[in-house]
């Protein structure tokens, strides 16, 4: 059965989340502000999401900006969203 650890993380962990998102900072950061924005049922990959999942982790994806917009010192030249 396929699994995913992120889900295990309790609510308290997360940084932001909608009602089918969820994002935490990443345990092993590649740069300052490295955050995971994940749907909160486990899928395989982005295609498997359904849309209105693709739509919440987009959303997600710029409140987790505008969180590090304003709280990064100093703030990030860019994001890369992969």
């Amino acid at each position: 059965m396929p699994y995913s650890p992120f889900l295990e993380l309790s609510p308290k962990e997360w940084q932001s989340s909608n009602e089918l998102a969820f994002a935490v900072l990443d345990g092993f950061p590649v740069s300052a502000g490295h955050t995971l924005v994940l749907t909160k049922r486990l899928v395989a990959s982005w295609f498997d999401a359904s849309a209105d999942e693709q739509a919440a982790l987009m959303s997600l994806v710029n409140d987790v900006k505008i969180e590090l917009d304003a709280t990064l010192i100093p703030k990030p030249d860019g994001y890369n969203v992969g």
